[in-house]
């Protein structure tokens, strides 16, 4: 099955796809520029990659971000299955793995391997 897994953020989102539950590889973040652009970006990339399901990193006990991001989803124009997955410390985990290994930019690799980190923990990799 193909499952990508997005982490929602207010100014980029990153994406990780396995084609088969796995390997894991972090994708070109999409760069929000407005929230209905950024749902066209992803639910384009959704279909162009065949993606059977997708998970989707929340912030467990952010009450605010977990609406917003459950309303971004609601844009999306995808059918097949979508699951919710804690994305607690994902991105300090990632921004702590990659320190002196990759000059942090923020043009979204770390919110893509991040989102990379969220499937592995789905998928229990």
């Amino acid at each position: 099955m193909k499952i990508a897994a997005i982490d929602v953020g207010l100014k980029r989102i990153g994406v990780a796809y396995t084609p088969n539950g796995t390997i894991v590889v972090p994708l070109r973040a999409v760069i929000r520029k407005n929230r209905n652009q950024a749902s066209k970006d992803v639910s384009l990339l959704l279909q162009e990659w065949g993606i059977e399901k997708l998970v989707v990193g929340i912030p467990v006990g952010n009450e605010d971000m977990i609406n917003r991001i459950k309303h971004f989803v609601g844009l999306l124009d995808f059918d097949g299955d979508i699951v919710f997955e804690d994305e607690n410390y994902s991105s300090i985990e990632v921004e702590n793995f990659i320190k002196g290994k990759i000059k942090y930019k923020r043009d979204g690799r770390v919110d893509s391997l991040a989102a990379k980190n969220i499937l592995e923990r789905y998928l229990k990799l």
